[in-house]
């Protein structure tokens, strides 16, 4: 599965397109038009994901905002995962699970089977690295892959993540972990399908981090509207590759800046992913030279 993320950013880009999605992100015509929640999610995410999918390397579906509609939004979610899969578009399940035992087979076979099935799962390690092991033998069969809360975006990271442990911070800690359990996981591409979340707003320490994590991919949260810039984003890869940039708001949204976008929500999207990926594209580049 890493290789086939691999293939997708070379082919589309690096953008990874959040559906974080919410009933007031939606166009009046569509809670109009379809008269239940599920149907509204649902039909809202299915035209974002046409419009879009030849352009975004991948989709991040973010469960808490579907789990806060209850069934109707848990069907809706049920239904985005298996049209992306429909599509042949990766699935990553944003569910940031951190437990242990028998707890965390559960979320595992949750996951990565039957109905909320996705390629990758989000997953909190900050538990220890027994958190993660439930979820291993689905990525030896080749199929599956994990992005594991490394280096977060949010201004509340530093309150654990940065936290002194053996002249080392707590993160390269976790991270170095990481590295070393991944080895044993490597796809064709080089890169292990035991990815990290890093966050881009960090600066300082994005070369450090690429460094340090040489054979894992990336997840990279905070672009845009936390901070982020291409040129950070563009630090956290290697030759334009080894990890995705989410975006959420920045792309579904992108319509409610256009007195006639509510219309065209679907061909925005796309105008506003494209537009991303460009930009990233033009980082990278700049950097190379």
């Amino acid at each position: 599965m890493i290789d086939q993320l691999y293939k997708s950013v070379e082919q589309n880009g690096v953008v990874c397109l959040g559906l974080d999605t919410k009933l007031d992100y939606l166009p009046a015509h569509l809670l109009q038009k379809y008269t239940t929640v599920e149907e509204q999610l649902f039909q809202f995410n299915r035209a974002i994901i046409e419009a879009t999918k030849d352009v975004v390397a991948c989709y991040k579906v973010q469960i808490a905002y579907y789990e806060a509609y209850g069934l109707a939004g848990l069907r809706a979610y049920q239904r985005t995962l298996q049209y992306l899969k429909r599509v042949q578009a990766i699935t990553i399940a944003d569910i940031k699970r951190g437990d242990i035992a028998d707890t965390a087979a559960q979320y595992a076979k949750a996951h990565f089977s039957g109905d909320f099935e996705s390629d990758f799962v989000t997953l909190n390690p900050y538990m220890g690295y027994d958190t993660l092991g439930p979820f291993l033998p689905y990525l030896k069969q080749g199929n599956k892959g994990v992005f594991v809360l490394v280096r977060t975006s949010n201004e509340g990271a530093k309150d654990i993540q940065d936290q002194d442990v053996a002249n080392k911070k707590l993160y390269q800690v976790v991270g170095e972990g990481l590295e070393h359990l991944g080895t044993s996981y490597l796809g064709q591409c080089g890169y292990s399908a035991i990815g990290a979340v890093i966050g881009c707003t960090n600066t300082e320490e994005a070369v450090k981090i690429r460094k340090m994590l040489d054979k894992t991919f990336f997840l990279i949260p905070g672009y845009g509207t936390q901070g982020g810039t291409a040129h950070d984003v563009a630090s956290l890869l290697k030759n334009g590759n080894g990890g995705v940039v989410n975006a959420s708001r920045s792309i579904l949204l992108h319509y409610q800046k256009f007195s006639d976008g509510a219309n065209r929500f679907d061909e925005l999207a796309y105008l506003a992913a494209t537009a991303m990926r460009s930009e990233i594209e033009g980082a990278i580049h700049d950097d190379a030279i």
